[in-house]
């Protein structure tokens, strides 16, 4: 069984003009997989990834996650199945800057709600420990360089336990060294803990190391 599966995902943006974006979209993502989405700029690749992640549910087709239909699911369902089962991480960190790193990979876990204040705690230890961040636990995030910020953007994804860590670019803004860094992380993530990946990247280096490419040719899949 997918962890993760599209059937025939479809998008069209109607402003300023009709644009077909998505076209007849199908694959599956496996438990343990790391699986890369690669394709020029304007593929549609990042439209895919936001419609798998279920922040857009402007689209036609099925999107199930862990065997069930999420499609169709109200605003505040999608928003708790967003939280507690899917990770994100953005070219950007998106951090807090003025809260210190733990507050910034508790947030989602509050947010959450299922655990008490102390658990929370422990757990975004946890993960910050797996990152070789936890040195870092009480600093601003402001006071850190970028790949560490990269990796608290990581471990707050990785909070609530997640089914899939889904990336947008997530080596986009750091340099080579930063690069491989995230590479090893995702890859002990899935070796170690059997978590599922899906990374949309520009980095040909990194997707040749991944278990499978999908290519995206003008808003359809042309090899996976």
């Amino acid at each position: 069984m997918y962890i993760l599966e599209a059937r025939h995902i479809d998008k069209k943006f109607r402003k300023p003009v009709s644009f077909h974006v998505l076209k007849d979209i199908s694959f599956g993502i496996k438990k343990g997989e790391f699986v890369s989405i690669m394709g020029k700029s304007g593929c549609g690749k990042s439209t895919l990834l936001y419609i798998l992640s279920t922040m857009d549910t402007d689209y036609t087709g099925d999107l199930l996650l862990d065997g069930d239909l999420i499609t169709g699911s109200s605003s505040d369902e999608l928003a708790f199945i967003r939280n507690k089962h899917i990770g994100f991480v953005f070219q950007f960190h998106y951090l807090l800057a003025e809260f210190s790193v733990l507050e910034n990979v508790m947030l989602p876990a509050r947010k959450l709600g299922e655990k008490s204040e102390a658990a929370i705690r422990k757990a975004a230890m946890q993960k910050l420990k797996i990152l070789h961040i936890d040195h870092l636990a009480d600093k601003k995030a402001s006071r850190i360089s970028g790949g560490e910020k990269q990796r608290v953007a990581i471990a707050r994804a990785l909070i609530n336990d997640p089914l899939i860590l889904m990336g947008d670019e997530p080596t986009g803004n750091l340099d080579s060294h930063n690069s491989e860094n995230v590479f090893q992380i995702f890859k002990n993530l899935k070796e170690q803990q059997g978590l599922s990946l899906l990374i949309v990247t520009h980095d040909y280096d990194f997707a040749n190391r991944t278990d499978r490419i999908i290519e995206m040719e003008d808003g359809r899949i042309i090899k996976q």
